[in-house]
């Protein structure tokens, strides 16, 4: 089964998370409308396929503000040949439209931004994710500022909703401290592939024969941390672009890459929850 990773021109976001590159960045009127175009291009090419897919936003921003992604998704849901849609999202935007969506196959990659989003407020908006059925994970970035809010949100998630961790991108040596390190991967069982990550290269990897990245131009690409076009997702033929291919990477530490390696237990213990990094436990 074909897994596409989608990231199209979209780069603006409604955070101002001093850590990310793009808080509270706006694109123009013309960068929009681009990335809807790219988006219902997408969508039609992954329509007119008719083989079982799953499909990720992972765009540079915050996409369900915008109302071309939440169409989009749920035009996906509803194909049924589409086995799993999901997206990344602050969950900062409406909710309603997923009450008419097949929520069976639609799934959500949530992350709370403690210093922008009050606690209990996004608790209200993962507490109607779960009376509405969707599935989704929380996370929170884990640095050190964060730990009480961690604290508080796994004593309040909703039954079932799994919380994961990420490693704050500017760490270096000894940001976490062993007793940090022990506490955080008591909290995320799976924190470990992401501040202490193994080498990856020459490691069998699923990116490139059954999971590839497409930005909105439809350039295709084995993932999104490896530059190799392998082709244009519109133009050349998609069998030939996909393969066998060990990763080339040092290091792997984004669960949207070290998913997808073939030496780590990740794809059987979340099954078709790893899209919204959803493990089977969680359901259980």
């Amino acid at each position: 089964m074909l897994t596409l990773l989608y990231r199209g021109s979209l780069t603006s976001c409604n955070y101002a998370c001093g850590y990310c590159p793009f808080a509270k960045r706006r694109d123009t009127r013309a960068t929009l409308a681009r990335d809807a175009a790219e988006l219902v291009r997408f969508v039609g090419w992954v329509e007119a396929r008719e083989a079982p897919t799953r499909v990720l936003f992972t765009p540079w921003g915050e996409a369900l503000i915008r109302r071309h992604y939440r169409e989009a998704m749920g035009r996906l849901a509803a194909m049924p040949h589409v086995v799993q849609v999901a997206a990344q999202t602050n969950l900062s935007g409406p909710l309603a439209w997923l009450e008419d969506v097949p929520r069976d196959r639609l799934s959500l990659w949530c992350t709370w931004h403690p210093e922008e989003v009050p606690l209990q407020r996004f608790l209200d908006r993962s507490t109607r994710l779960a009376a509405l059925g969707v599935r989704h994970s929380v996370g929170v970035v884990a640095r050190r500022e964060h730990y009480d809010a961690i604290l508080a949100l796994k004593a309040v998630l909703p039954e079932g909703v799994p919380l994961w961790l990420n490693a704050y991108d500017r760490r270096g040596p000894g940001y976490y401290t062993p007793q940090d390190l022990a506490w955080l991967d008591e909290v995320d069982p799976w924190f470990h592939h992401e501040h202490s990550p193994g080498g990856s290269r020459g490691k069998a990897c699923r990116a490139g024969e059954e999971v590839v990245s497409v930005d909105g131009d439809g350039e295709v690409r084995r993932c999104h941390f490896v530059p190799q076009r392998l082709g244009n997702l519109y133009t050349d033929p998609l069998e030939a672009m996909l393969a066998p291919r060990p990763c080339s990477r040092f290091k792997c530490d984004c669960f949207i890459g070290y998913a997808h390696r073939r030496d780590l237990p990740i794809a059987e213990a979340f099954g078709d929850g790893v899209l919204a990094r959803i493990p089977i436990s969680a359901a259980a």
